[in-house]
Parts: C-alpha cells; structure tokens; sequence
C-alpha cells in the first residue's frame, strides 16, 4: 500500500493512504487503494489542528453515504493534522448551538457516527498524538483503533461544564470497565498510551511505519474478541450501578460542589439509571448535554477556554531563543530548566552547590516521568539538560534566566558576574516573585535587555508565566519572552512592574486576611472551608503552606513597604513560626501537619461574610491592578488569576464574578466592611470605572 507521506522535523511520518482523492477536499480527504480499503482523512481547512464542527459532520454524511453503497473491505479514519487525531469539538460553536436547538444538532452527529457504527465492513481509527472529547467519540464509533506510540484519548468536557454529548457516555463503558470509563469522564484525565492498550481502549499501540501492516490485519478480521468481564455483567443492573454511584458522587464532592459544577453529577445520574441500556442512554446524554450547555457553569468555562486562546495568542512569533542558561539549582531554578529542555531548548544550569545540580537532574528525571514522555523522549530532554557550575553556558545563552534567592544583594552580584561574559544581544531575565525590577535593573548589564519571567509552583503544573516589563524593558524583549512562554508550552501575561506585579498583588492580600483571621480566633479549617465553599481550589491557609510561609511573609513584607494601599498586618506569631522553621509543606509543617500527607478540613457550609473578607480583597486589588495599567485588561487579569492561581474557574475569572455580581454591589460590601473592619476593605477607586 503506498500514499502520501506527511513529515515533521525529519522524523514524525504520516502514512496518509492512497493519492487519489474520490470526492473534492474540503475537511475530509477520501480515497481507497487497491486492497479495497477506503481511507477517510480528516484534514480540517485553515487549521493547524482538527476540530470536529457542524461542517466536518455534515461532509462526515456524504463520505459515508457512498461508504455504504460501495462497500469496502474496510474503513480507516485518521488525521493528517502533524498536531494529532482530534481536538475535540469546535467550542466557538458552542453559543450558536445553544441557540439554534443543542439537542437537534446533536442527535445530526450521533446518527452519523451510529451509521459509522453498524458499517457491514471492519472499521479502524488510526491515532496519533491525542483523539479528545467529539475526537475520541469518532474514534470509539469504530470497531478498532491503532494508537501511535505516544498517543492519548480523554474527555476534557468535565473542564467545560459539560460530559460527552456524541456517545461518549455509552460507547466508552460498553467497551472497557465501565467504572474505568467513567473515572476518565468524570475527571477528565488522559489515557496516554501504556494505560490505553492496559484499559481496551487501544486495540493495539504500534509505530507509525507499522499502521499499513496493523490496518491489513484488521481488515482481514484478525482481532481477538473482547470480554469485559465479570464486573460489567454485574454494572449492567441498576441495583449494582446504583451502590457505585453513591461512591461516585462521594468522590466527586471532594473537588467540585454540585452548585458549582453540575456536569459530573448529572453524567452519574445517567449512568445510574440508563447504564444498563445504551438506547436510553443516547437519548438521556443528548438531553442532558443540551441543559448543561445553557446553565452558567458550562458558559463561564467555555469563557475560561477563550481566555486561554486569548493568552496564547499573546505568544505568537519566533523567540529565536534555542539555548536557555538558568542560574540556581533550587526548586524553581532545577524545575524551570527541566520544562525548557523537555520543550526542546539546550539549557545549561548554573549552581556553586554541586549537590544542587545532582539533586536537580534526579528531579528532572520525575518532571519527564510526569509529562508522560517516552524513555526516548526523556533521554533526549535529559541530554538537553546540562549541569554548569563553572557557567560556561551563559556564553552561548540566548536567554539567562536568574532564579536566586529573593535578597537584592544576591542578585546584584549575579549580574555583575554576567556583564562581561553573556553575548551581545542576549537577554537576563529574573524569576523573582516580590522585588521591583526597576531596581534591579540599575544593576542588570543592559537594562534594556532585562526583564521578568515570574514562574509559578510547580513549575510542571503552572500554565501561566508573568512577562514582566520595567520602563527601560525594550519591547522586542518582552516579546520575544512572550513567544518563548508559548514555546515552552506556557500562557504568558504580559504585566508591568508594580508591587507584586499583578498575581501575588491580588494573592497576598487574600492570604494575609485568612491571617488576621486566625488572629481573630477563627479555626483555620473554617477559613479554607470557606473558600473552598465559594469555589477556589483548596483555602489560602493550605495554599500559604504550600507556598512556603517564609515566602509569603516575604511577598507580604515587600508589599507592605510599596503599596499606597494599607493591608491586613503580619501577625509576629507568623515571624516566630518562619524563624522556627515551620515554614509549611515543604518543611512538613506549618499551619498544618503534613507528615501524613495533605490535611482533612471536612466540609460543610460557610458563613458568607467569611467569604467576603477572603475573597473581596482579592478582587478589590485586580481592580487596582486594572486601574493603574499593571494588567492590560480585565480578560487578561482574569486568564492570570485563574491559570496561576485556579480562581474558580466556573465564575469566570474575578473580573467576571465582579460585574456578574455588580461594582456597585461589592464597592458598598467593602466600604461596610470597611466602617466595621479597617482601612484595608476601603474600595479602590476603579470600581467606578466598572459600572
């Protein structure tokens, strides 16, 4: 079988099928070769990655109306996107769905992939790179499916409010433990490759340069029969379904309230009642998935999608960035230059500890084992990786990025070694989290060439990457920082240099409340219950220790001494607890005892002006942010907060929650709170700017 072959870098090939195309491209390539086996190819126009839209649907129908007429031995259907099989469905969509009747459009999908279905012929999915959310349901409406070594499948549509809507919900549990297919819904993880081929997903993982071989074999019909066991014949009756449901929702509770994310639950009811008929199923799926796709939840997350576009497209452009030098071996130093190697660059990585360098590359080791890379994969980002104590590297660096400890002197040392030894044109960048980088930049060797890249940990998790400029930063550096986020895989927000730029400066002053309320006597459970009652993703007084309190009385200390604005005072009982060494989790412990893992604050409802004296001066200090031009608008602060802090995302951001709730509304909460509580709660003047 011979055809046209895709190829990216020299390496990654694309056996794509026969040449010939049997009906003009649009989204869809067709063709069958001279073993009668019809290859459909989905090549979406415009794109560099496959979505599946009303378009693709719609020509979806022709292909296989001739399908049936003409019957072939087989069918396959793959991507020739280099990015992979599917990204799931076109979310832009989403709104005009809604509006147009979601449940009729949606039964239009499911009968086209039912007729993909119940084709006389064998018909394979071949995969490469990931098959998600309206992806992965094309593929499991095929009777097998080849994964590319290195592929994945998953249901994302948990993260937009939503659970699979083009039979998702009844395909994935017929074909593997339904308990396993539902856990991959509900939680919306990925099935990389080994776990794929372990749970029946994949019937097989193979190479590219074996797809032709796979595909015949499938065609032929030599594929064992599968059996999904003992624990399916018993999930097919509702007495059984109904005791797992119950644990189900149990475990969901955990991390999502059902106020706030009713996607979950509303899949588990499904299941529940229908999992033992996939008729009934499809029809409940398409009705449920057409309610969740009006409730604000799924609206707010579809917003969180867009703002995360909106940040990637800040990234746009070459870097010309190829060797990175990283200055401290530390946890943000060993963790920064890891990601960048992984992501392709040469990195050298400076520390006069040599234990550090050691200590790092063991790190980098579990960073590559966490970003789910081959044994190839990781050798390659290994050998990327170079220890440099002497700083050799920072001759040849394109970008040196500092991550020493947060002391000014420190840092003015550094860059006084760096002046004659970084090459023309390079750029220094500083990983400080609290220090202004006006200051810094009097001590920089070129000012110009100076700026943030603010970090967060874990640096492995953390999408966001604050690009931070001071007045002399010239603008090709901090766009060419910016394309060097999105290089690395990472969300950059541009922001000027301000005290605590623009994250911590909305954080800290969250953080330091839940202090004064401890002062005040309030149990520490309580504080984080109430925020986790409102939506964040764990309470500030779990967050201050996974931080590290030593930091965060450093960010708060260095706030204090700039901000116009008063805040909540540090409680010396804090300074004792730094200098005794109880500095949080990392110390194993802080506030809470971590010697036996993460602490149990149960659950249970909040006092609502709890929740206010947490939250609102989180918001009250994005507002500043916005009115003194730190960020450079409110879609922007809101991407920063929730992707480099995880402010409830099903809100909409902070700025979203301000004006849903109403300006006018919180600015008369925070001057009541004000009169009762201090000076700190008195309402910026941006407020009215948002009426």
């Amino acid at each position: 079988m011979t055809g046209p072959v895709l190829t990216h870098l020299g390496k990654t090939k694309l056996e794509l099928g026969p040449t010939e195309d049997i009906a003009p491209a649009q989204n869809w390539r067709a063709a069958t070769d001279g073993d009668r086996i019809a290859w459909l190819t989905l090549d979406v126009a415009g794109s560099s990655t496959n979505t599946v839209s009303e378009a693709v649907i719609r020509e979806l129908v022709d292909h296989v109306e001739r399908l049936e007429r003409e019957r072939p031995k087989a069918v396959v259907i793959r991507s020739a996107k280099l990015s992979g099989f599917a990204a799931g469905a076109d979310i832009s969509g989403f709104a005009d769905m809604a509006e147009s009747g979601a449940a009729d459009l949606l039964r239009q999908g499911h009968g086209i992939l039912d007729r993909i279905a119940r084709l006389e012929c064998p018909t394979i999915a071949v995969v490469h790179g990931a098959a998600l959310g309206a992806g992965f349901e094309l593929a499991l409406a095929c009777d097998r499916r080849i994964l590319i070594d290195g592929g994945s499948f998953g249901f994302p549509e948990v993260q937009l409010g939503l659970h699979p809507g083009l039979g998702g919900t009844f395909r994935l549990p017929a074909l593997i433990d339904p308990l396993e297919a539902m856990t991959l819904m509900l939680t919306g993880k990925t099935a990389h490759t080994r776990k794929a081929r372990k749970l029946g997903i994949a019937d097989t993982v193979t190479e590219e340069r074996h797809v032709a071989a796979a595909v015949r074999a499938f065609a032929s019909g030599d594929a064992p029969d599968r059996d999904t066991g003992v624990k399916a014949r018993a999930l097919a009756l509702k007495p059984a379904r109904q005791i797992a449901a119950r644990k189900m929702r149990g475990e969901t509770a955990k991390s999502a309230a059902p106020d706030h994310y009713p996607a979950p639950y509303a899949l588990i009811d499904l299941w529940e009642e229908h999992g033992g008929n996939p008729e009934a199923m499809q029809t409940a799926e398409i009705e449920s998935f057409a309610k969740l796709l009006e409730t604000d939840t799924a609206r707010n997350l579809v917003r969180v999608f867009f703002l995360r576009q909106s940040l990637r497209e800040a990234a746009q452009g070459e870097s010309g960035i190829t060797r990175v030098h990283v200055i401290g071996a530390g946890e943000m130093g060993a963790d920064i230059a890891a990601w960048t190697a992984i992501k392709g660059k040469t990195v050298t990585l400076g520390d006069v500890d040599t234990a550090q360098l050691g200590a790092a590359l063991r790190r980098a080791h579990k960073t590559c084992k966490g970003a789910h890379l081959t044994s190839a994969e990781t050798r390659d980002a290994i050998d990327r990786l170079m220890p440099d104590p002497s700083g050799y590297g920072i001759a040849r660096a394109d970008l040196v990025i500092e991550a020493g400890p947060e002391d000014p002197g420190v840092k003015e040392k550094i860059y006084s070694d760096l002046a004659d030894r970084m090459k023309e044109g390079a750029i220094l960048s500083t990983n400080t989290s609290s220090l202004r980088l006006a200051a810094l930049a009097k001590v920089a060797p070129d000012a110009g060439r100076f700026a943030g890249l603010h970090f967060f940990n874990p640096v492995p998790k953390m999408q966001l990457v604050e690009v931070v400029s001071h007045p002399d930063t010239a603008q090709d550096v901090s766009d060419r920082l910016a394309a060097f986020c999105g290089e690395i895989g990472r969300l950059p927000a541009s922001v000027a240099d301000a005290p605590g730029f623009l994250v911590n400066r909305a954080l800290t002053p969250y953080l330091m409340e839940a202090m004064t309320l401890m002062d005040e006597g309030v149990s520490k459970e309580d504080i984080d219950r109430a925020a986790l009652r409102f939506g964040m993703p764990m309470g500030p007084v779990t967050l201050a220790d996974q931080v590290g309190l030593d930091i965060c009385l450093h960010v708060a200390d260095s706030l204090a001494a700039d901000l116009d604005a008063p805040m909540a005072e540090v409680p010396g009982w804090l300074r004792q607890k730094v200098d005794s060494g109880n500095t949080g989790k990392k110390a194993g412990k802080g506030f809470y005892d971590w010697s036996d893992g993460a602490p149990d604050i149960g659950d249970g409802d909040a006092d609502p002006e709890l929740i206010d004296r947490l939250i609102l001066p989180m918001l009250d200090a994005c507002v500043e942010c916005l009115r003194a031009g730190v960020a450079r608008d409110d879609d922007q602060i809101d991407g920063a907060m929730i992707f480099a802090t995880g402010f409830a995302p099903f809100r909409g951001g902070p700025m979203h929650y301000s004006k849903t709730r109403g300006p006018g509304e919180i600015g008369d909460r925070l001057a009541s709170l004000a009169a009762r509580q201090g000076k700190r709660f008195e309402p910026d003047r941006g407020w009215s700017d948002l009426e």
